[in-house]
């Protein structure tokens, strides 16, 4: 018995209105990310790479077509139920780490627990603690951003990707604004997670070198989708 996709769309389309003219950034998509997989999409800026990923992760809806995270379909959706999905499904790192700065690196991470509002406070530091130390950072939960590296702020964002044991974390440009060093330690990272924890991972990124790394492959061009994993990318 076949397994439910961790995500999947179905002649996935989306244009923006400049003017009078629409223009066309994604055209007929279809994509599936079954459970453990680790996936890259590549391609030129302003392909779409990132509009695809804001629609896969629920960020934005389609101007046709339908998305499913764990078997359930977007659109059928309301916006809190959205957000309650995205919540217990999806995990989301950003090149730029978001993090709030008056908070602590344990009290950042445990933020989208506390928005289920079913966990103890006493536990949800516990998992946030637990997360940290996966990432390398049990050292630096009272440590705020201001007082991290680059690179250790980027983990903590992915700790607090991965604090809700996620199905899939959805990054776009993870290490696009870290040093050559400090993004292969953040690369090597999301790899090893993948295998620990069995969490599928879906990167946009500009590093060939980091996507010819990964298992699947796949290349944004004219608003199509092309699976890449068999050529040169």
């Amino acid at each position: 018995m076949s397994k439910t996709p961790v995500i999947a769309c179905n002649a996935l389309h989306k244009t923006f209105s400049e003017g009078p003219n629409q223009v066309v950034v994604l055209n007929g998509i279809n994509f599936c990310l079954e459970q453990g997989e680790f996936a890259a999409i590549v391609g030129n800026s302003g392909s779409g790479k990132t509009t695809l990923l804001h629609l896969l992760g629920g960020l934005d809806l389609a101007s046709s077509g339908s998305v499913r995270i764990m078997g359930q379909d977007f659109l059928a959706l309301n916006d809190r139920e959205r957000g309650e999905l995205r919540n217990r499904h999806l995990g989301f790192v950003y090149q730029f780490h978001h993090l709030l700065p008056e908070f602590t690196a344990l009290e950042n991470v445990g933020i989208p627990l506390l928005m289920r509002k079913e966990l103890k406070i006493a536990e949800v530091k516990k998992r946030a603690s637990a997360m940290l130390e996966a990432v390398g950072l049990g050292h630096r939960l009272d440590h705020k951003p201001a007082e991290l590296s680059g690179g250790e702020r980027q983990r903590v964002a992915i700790a607090r990707a991965l604090v809700t044991q996620p199905a899939c974390v959805l990054a776009d440009e993870p290490t696009g604004n870290l040093d050559v060093h400090t993004a292969q330690e953040i690369q090597r990272l999301m790899l090893r997670l993948n295998q620990d924890l069995g969490t599928s991972f879906l990167i946009v990124t500009h590093d060939l070198s980091f996507a010819q790394h990964i298992p699947r492959i796949f290349r944004m061009e004219e608003g199509r989708l092309l699976d890449a994993s068999a050529m040169a990318v």
